[in-house]
């Protein structure tokens, strides 16, 4: 038996840090929405008890430091699974880029191996094994624009957002998470106004959603990579409604409700950077 999981890449819609926890994770308060630009995953099952990963992308691990081999693991140590898997990931969504594929191919295998094996788990029993690889395999299991707070574990879907094109520019540079978080003071970061930022959405109303996104992350990265900004500007330039830096970057996105705009923004960026995507949102 084969099975196909799509892993939709996931944008920042809004992003705020609120303080430290105890735990050493940051309290967040996020708006996430999904496009469809997408890794593929060919999920299969194998009569030795082993772990099979492959990859198009050769610079992937595929031991134990990878995301979805986890995913399998924890869920044949917990249920039992003595059979093996083999999941071949088919990457589009580019790495380390604040896109979350790989929060996204976690999802992806969990919901493919939920299958698979025939368990019957709720999409709250998957985020309970999800969370404890990453705090956005939570929002990629439910994939639909949504809340998001807690360390990333707390997803409360709203409703797609207005359609729209989305222009996803990724420089030549890759941004870790675990080096922005701890660079992150929350008295000096900006805030955006999370609350009227979800309202915007669930009343679907495009023009006060785009006057309310925001990024905590944004200058922090910015300051160690100033060619965000700069992609930022050229976004606004060539007609941009909005542009902001995706997750702890260094991916910026534009919206445009119209085509024409979002078309002219790609074209402007093609030359400027070599990852340049032309998306729409996800319903």
């Amino acid at each position: 038996m084969e099975i196909i999981e799509k892993a939709p890449a996931k944008i920042n819609l809004g992003l705020d840090v609120l303080y430290k926890r105890e735990d050493g994770y940051h309290e967040l308060e996020m708006v996430m929405a999904s496009v469809d630009l997408a890794d593929r995953l060919t999920i299969e099952e194998l009569p030795e008890d082993q772990i099979i990963i492959e990859t198009n992308k050769a610079f992937l691990p595929v031991d134990k430091r990878n995301n979805v081999y986890q995913a399998a693991q924890l869920l044949k140590e917990r249920y039992g699974i003595k059979k093996g898997v083999k999941i071949a990931i088919q990457k589009q969504i580019p790495v380390a880029a604040g896109l979350g594929g790989g929060s996204s191919d976690t999802a992806a295998a969990l919901r493919g191996m939920n299958r698979l094996w025939n368990l019957g788990l709720s999409t709250e029993e998957l985020i309970e094994i999800g969370v404890k690889i990453g705090t956005d395999v939570p929002y990629c299991l439910y994939g639909t624009t949504s809340f998001i707070g807690g360390k990333g574990e707390v997803v409360a879907p709203i409703r797609p957002i207005p359609s729209c094109w989305v222009v996803l520019v990724k420089p030549r540079i890759s941004v870790s998470t675990r080096t922005v978080f701890p660079k992150v003071d929350v008295e000096k970061i900006h805030h955006p106004n999370i609350a009227a930022l979800k309202a915007a959405v669930a009343a679907g109303d495009y023009k006060q959603m785009v006057a309310n996104m925001g990024n905590s992350l944004e200058d922090i990265t910015i300051e160690r990579h100033p060619i965000i900004q700069q992609i930022k500007d050229r976004m606004m330039k060539y007609g941009a409604d909005v542009a902001l830096m995706s997750g702890s970057g260094p991916t910026c996105f534009a919206l445009c409700q119209k085509q024409s705009r979002a078309q002219r923004i790609y074209n402007a960026l093609k030359g400027f950077c070599d990852e340049v995507y032309l998306v729409r949102t996800l319903n």
